[in-house]
């Protein structure tokens, strides 16, 4: 899978995709991270990729121009990745902005099926609205709060999309139960020590009955999603028995 991240701060991107998980990834092939200096594509002669906004107001909006012809660079990188043009598709374009989609776990299943993922990160005010339209950019958010640039969102989703790309991750790792997935968090963890400050780990995952210990960490997953996010309930993928064992503990709050 290849991430193309179009950003007046590339050093950034490239330090922070390029360790950990993502960057084995990378030198693995099984993921490419390009981060593209927009600046590198203004026709400005003082290299300005920004200018205040029309109608008045403070501060600076990221200009058309400079996006549009990086856009432009980046859809020529991918063409050069096949030549033989065996796929017409559009690549998705996604414009970090709080005002977007918020990303979570199914947008990143979703997203880590394409093969080429076009990534803008955004500055100052904001991005000339007509260069999102005429690249089809859908606006995705991490959260409802400002940061100053689009950077490390795209990072968030590189990282979380990437986790899912077949070959990213090792023999320890596991992208199959983890936090949200069938809309649960993850059941609580133990290791050795087996006692620690007089703290002893649950009885069950020392048995070595392992049906058991997969019931009990379920049981303990729709326990944690009720206590810490009853909201992902509505859409959790449950069992008959499941479902029964939910409406007790639910019972069990009044």
């Amino acid at each position: 899978m290849n991430f193309y991240v179009m950003t007046l701060f590339p050093e950034m991107i490239l330090q922070g995709v390029n360790t950990s998980i993502t960057g084995r990834g990378i030198k693995s092939g099984a993921i490419s991270v390009e981060a593209v200096h927009i600046r590198d594509y203004t026709t400005d002669k003082h290299g300005k990729t920004e200018d205040a906004p029309y109608g008045g107001g403070v501060g600076l909006v990221m200009q058309a121009q400079p996006i549009w012809d990086c856009y432009q660079a980046v859809l020529g990188m991918i063409r050069e990745r096949d030549p033989e043009n065996k796929t017409t598709k559009q690549p998705r374009v996604l414009y970090m902005s709080p005002q977007g989609r918020v990303f979570d776990q199914k947008l990143a299943e979703e997203l880590s099926a394409e093969e080429d993922l076009i990534m803008l990160c955004g500055h100052y005010e904001g991005v000339d609205e007509r260069v999102l339209e005429l690249m089809g950019a859908e606006e995705i958010s991490i959260g409802d709060y400002v940061l100053t640039g689009g950077e490390l969102p795209a990072m968030v989703l590189i990282d979380s999309i990437s986790r899912l790309v077949p070959g990213v991750l090792g023999k320890i790792e596991s992208a199959e139960i983890e936090s949200f997935h069938d809309n649960l968090l993850e059941y609580p963890q133990y290791s050795r020590p087996e006692v620690f400050m007089d703290r002893k780990v649950p009885e069950i995952l020392l048995s070595g009955h392992h049906a058991n210990v997969d019931k009990w960490r379920r049981e303990q997953s729709i326990i944690r999603t009720l206590q810490k996010r009853p909201d992902l309930l509505e859409k959790a993928e449950l069992s008959e028995k499941e479902k029964k064992y939910l409406d007790s503990l639910r019972k069990g709050m009044l």
